[in-house]
């Protein structure tokens, strides 16, 4: 067994997470900022109605571009948004990421202080007015009117550590951040041809509103 590999096997690993190479990463990142600069990148293609498909593949991170096989993920809308139901539609692929990206970092947060999770669940409901995407209304927004997230964790801890935890998750999930907080977001409109885009481009730009936590 090689050094490295034996530096591995010595590390404090709680709920499937290596707490010393976080910490490590945590150092690292406060003696040179740059490292935490990430890009991510999603390529989608329409396929026909309400069906497209997404393509994932590397991310630039820590100084460098970062590799990877690509994940593909199809989305859809159902039958009564004249969809083929096909897929999850954009909307739910939403409610994942939040769900994921909250779970996601309660884990994080429990294993730097040293709890273990035996089991977790969470679930999310989100109520929207179809009255603002359909254009019946102008005084009502597209998206979601609230979203509500209930977490359910069994751990060896105290009922005030869960919901120091939750509170920590909370405040760390990058996709809360991004539902819960203007963000901008430009789009740009180019004419597809055969071989190739065209270099002259209409854009716009708007920001996502919402409430801060």
């Amino acid at each position: 067994m090689s050094g490295e590999r034996a530096a591995r096997k010595s590390n404090v690993v709680v709920n499937g997470v290596d707490v010393d190479q976080i910490i490590g990463t945590i150092d690292a990142v406060r003696a040179a900022p740059a490292l935490a600069k990430f890009t991510f990148r999603i390529s989608n293609r329409w396929i026909d109605g309400g069906q497209n498909r997404t393509t994932i593949r590397g991310f630039w991170g820590a100084g460098a571009e970062n590799d990877r096989e690509p994940f593909v993920l199809d989305s859809d809308e159902p039958y009564l948004m004249f969809g083929e139901d096909q897929a999850p539609n954009p909307i739910e692929y939403l409610m994942h990421a939040l769900a994921a990206c909250v779970t996601t970092s309660f884990v994080y947060q429990a294993a730097m202080r040293g709890v273990r999770i035996e089991a977790m669940e969470s679930r999310i409901e989100g109520e929207i007015d179809m009255q603002g995407m359909f254009g019946a209304s102008d005084d009502v927004r597209n998206g979601f009117e609230n979203l509500m997230v209930c977490l359910r964790v069994k751990a060896d801890c105290s009922a005030e550590m869960l919901e120091e935890l939750c509170g920590m998750a909370r405040r760390r999930s990058p996709v809360l951040d991004v539902v819960s907080r203007p963000v901008s977001v430009s789009v740009s409109c180019e004419p597809l041809q055969d071989n190739g885009v065209e270099s002259i481009t209409t854009s716009t730009s708007f920001s996502i509103k919402g409430d801060t936590p």
